[in-house]
């Protein structure tokens, strides 16, 4: 006998026996810890909505097969490219979710719009991704979302309120009226806005600005395994604070070299490596004090699919979600959402009934606008800042955030601390 249920807004039917299968091809550096989540993420989000009867589309119910898909994108742009067009003609997906890096996810996008796959982007966060082509190439860019990361434009938002944060307490706490910032970004298209927007910003003045001084821009490789030099380099610059925008490798080399050397400048922006459990194993202990953009955090409800999502992520995989985690997982209940909604397969129904998707995940309310752009804001997504404190992961922002009439802060959320050698060097 079956039966009807309700799992996050679907109505599905649970039985034993299906009648189709979708395939979806879940795609990424998989030999990277930024693929490895999207993949853990698909995966937790297809167990459950598999569990719970799978998707009711019209008069027919569908299973999720999940297909993994390594792009190799981190080292090449060709081999994703080729990826995926393997996944869409040799093994027959039916919809693509994951991407990470920004440069392979264009070209990776190209292909799907070739096909008229639809693509929902979990990890890439270049604006050009979806901004200039779905707006002004409607017929051919249409199949193309993105649930995470919010845009370049947006995370620099973000990111740069949360160096406010860092040069305010710099300014409190050391008594130093004009901080210098040095910007320390991987060399990516999608940090390229970061670093115009920083370079900008951290030196307007009050209220557009931070009044603060950039004491100098480096951008290593998102790969490299040193960064000693540039460390050096912005210790000799005498910055206070250091502006990370990295999403690769690179961010743990960056925390451990930070570490041991006891760089007096205070590191906040993003740092993807940060997010993960891992953290302080991967940089020897030697990364207490890093504080990132993140958009999970222990124990913050961001909303009430929060907590159940990282207690199932962490009991199924033992590890802590990064959000590329967090956004595929949630682009497979948007797709399931999508798709009941549409009642058809066809994929110009349910382009329409992606468009008008509301959503609530793990990180935030999922909406997208006229870019089919997840949007940014209060009441929507916009992620947290972490820090990690005493060896664990503590969010910091947003904490009493002035947003309007708005007051945004989370339960669980603590102030920042600035790291005690920095205090040391440079208190007055």
């Amino acid at each position: 006998m079956s039966k009807w249920l309700t799992l996050g807004g679907l109505a599905v039917l649970t039985s034993l026996a299906w009648a189709q299968t979708l395939r979806i091809g879940v795609v990424g550096p998989m030999a990277f810890v930024q693929g490895a989540h999207t993949w853990y993420g698909a995966t937790l989000a297809a167990e459950e909505i598999n569990r719970a009867g799978g998707i009711q589309v019209g008069d027919r119910r569908y299973r999720i097969e999940l297909l993994r898909v390594d792009t190799n994108e981190m080292l090449s742009v060709t081999d994703a490219a080729t990826a995926v067009e393997r996944a869409i003609t040799a093994q027959r997906v039916d919809f693509l979710v994951g991407g990470f890096r920004s440069e392979a996810v264009l070209a990776m996008t190209e292909v799907a719009a070739d096909y008229k796959r639809i693509f929902i982007i979990t990890g890439a966060g270049l604006d050009g991704i979806l901004a200039g082509r779905v707006d002004r190439n409607y017929e051919r860019f249409k199949y193309l979302f993105r649930v995470s990361p919010n845009r370049s434009s947006d995370l620099a938002r973000t990111s740069l309120l949360l160096l406010g944060e860092v040069v305010q307490a710099v300014r409190q706490q050391l008594g130093i009226p004009r901080p210098k910032v040095a910007i320390l970004a991987e060399r990516a298209a999608w940090a390229d806005p970061l670093v115009e927007t920083a370079t900008r910003l951290i030196a307007a003045p009050p209220p557009q600005g931070y009044g603060a001084e950039v004491a100098g821009t480096w951008r290593p490789s998102a790969v490299a395994t040193d960064v000693t030099s540039e460390l050096t380099a912005i210790q000799r610059a005498g910055a206070q604070v250091i502006y990370t925008v990295l999403s690769g490798p690179v961010g743990v080399p960056f925390g451990r070299d930070w570490g041991r050397l006891r760089i007096p400048a205070a590191p906040v922006g993003i740092n993807v490596e940060a997010q993960q459990e891992t953290w302080l194993k991967a940089t020897d202990n030697l990364g207490n004090y890093v504080a990132t953009l993140s958009s999970l955090a222990p124990g913050v409800a961001i909303t009430p699919k929060t907590i159940p999502f990282i207690t199932s992520f962490q009991a199924r995989f033992k590890e802590f979600p990064i959000y590329t985690a967090s956004g595929a997982y949630g682009a497979l209940y948007v797709l399931a959402d999508a798709l009941n909604r549409a009642g058809s397969l066809d994929v110009e129904a349910v382009v329409k009934a992606l468009e008008a998707t509301d959503l609530v995940g793990p990180s935030g309310r999922i909406v997208f606008d006229k870019t089919h752009d997840v949007t940014w804001g209060p009441g929507f997504t916009t992620g947290l800042g972490v820090q990690w404190v005493g060896n664990r992961m503590q969010a910091f922002w947003p904490r009493n955030w002035r947003v309007g009439d708005k007051v945004i802060s989370y339960a669980g959320v603590r102030p920042y601390q600035l790291p005690p050698w920095v205090v040391e060097a440079w208190r007055r």
